[in-house]
């Protein structure tokens, strides 16, 4: 499989954002992509480092005017296409919604962001309502491809329940950086935790992983803090948790990574840890906390 990433700053121009993303998408289709990852969120800045109501105008229904846009786009180019929007589902509802469009413009399905962070700066409770779409791979031409969102690259539940439902990809559109200012030290042991925890979701799981996360800094409206720098740092993990492809922190980037699907039986026979998995233990998985 031929993946495109597009890593990129965004800015509070909608339309040209809109323009870069379209850029990006075809030189990504040109360089022979047969599937292209977007950012989270990627239509505009990252706005949930406030909470302001008037934000939620920035929500639309899916369908709706962007899957048109990047359906056609799809189309034209000839790829598999994943995107990452502010769902309007209805008044008072609103999630952030990850919709994978096949090649032929239609809609081959959609998830639902299900863990939704509360933190500075990323006040997404306030925006968005947890998944209720489970956790279920969709099916393109492509492949089965397991979609996740940002935070949920955290849980190693929803990667294996998409490695279980037949998933032969983890793709996790993201937009995760550091406040600024921030010291060194920590700025780094927070990278590496994100890359470490997801080279571990490829392991377990004996799949690819594919992170994109947006670059850029991107001011906090409210002036109450310095605002995120975005670390960027797509990367493209094999079944073994090797790294394929890693970008930078402060670039943005457009690159085609071969991914071979075969692997994934290879390593799955010699590190074979869905067959020792001990269901019939496991029950008590599903409380909050075992006291």
């Amino acid at each position: 499989m031929r993946i495109g990433l597009v890593q990129q700053a965004n800015s509070s121009n909608a339309e040209a954002n809109w323009l870069k993303l379209r850029r990006n998408i075809r030189q990504c289709a040109a360089a022979g992509a047969q599937l292209v990852i977007l950012q989270e969120l990627h239509n505009t800045l990252y706005f949930c480092q406030t909470e302001d109501a008037a934000n939620f105008d920035l929500a639309e229904p899916i369908p709706g005017p962007s899957t048109e846009r990047f359906s056609q786009l799809a189309k034209d180019s000839g790829i598999v296409l994943v995107t990452s929007l502010f769902e309007r589902r209805t008044a008072g509802i609103y999630h952030n919604t990850a919709v994978v469009i096949e090649k032929n413009g239609q809609i081959a399905g959609k998830y639902r962001k299900m863990h939704i962070p509360d933190d500075p700066n990323y006040y997404e409770k306030f925006y968005f309502t947890p998944g209720d779409l489970g956790f279920q791979p969709i099916d393109t031409s492509v492949g089965k491809l397991g979609v996740l969102v940002c935070w949920d690259q955290w849980f190693p539940e929803a990667a294996r329940l998409m490695a279980l439902k037949g998933a032969q990809i983890l793709i996790y559109p993201t937009a995760i950086g550091w406040e600024v200012p921030e010291k060194d030290r920590p700025r780094q042991l927070q990278l590496d935790a994100w890359v470490v925890s997801q080279r571990g979701h490829a392991i377990a799981n004996g799949l690819p992983v594919v992170a994109v996360n947006r670059t850029g800094h991107e001011a906090d409206p409210s002036g109450q803090t310095a605002g995120i720098q975005f670390w960027g740092n797509s990367f493209v993990a094999g079944p073994q948790g090797e790294i394929i492809y890693q970008a930078s922190a402060d670039e943005e980037v457009q690159r085609v990574v071969t991914v071979h699907l075969e692997r994934i039986e290879k390593v799955r026979r010699i590190w074979p840890f869905f067959r020792d998995r001990r269901i019939d233990q496991y029950h008590q998985l599903a409380r909050r906390f075992i006291d």
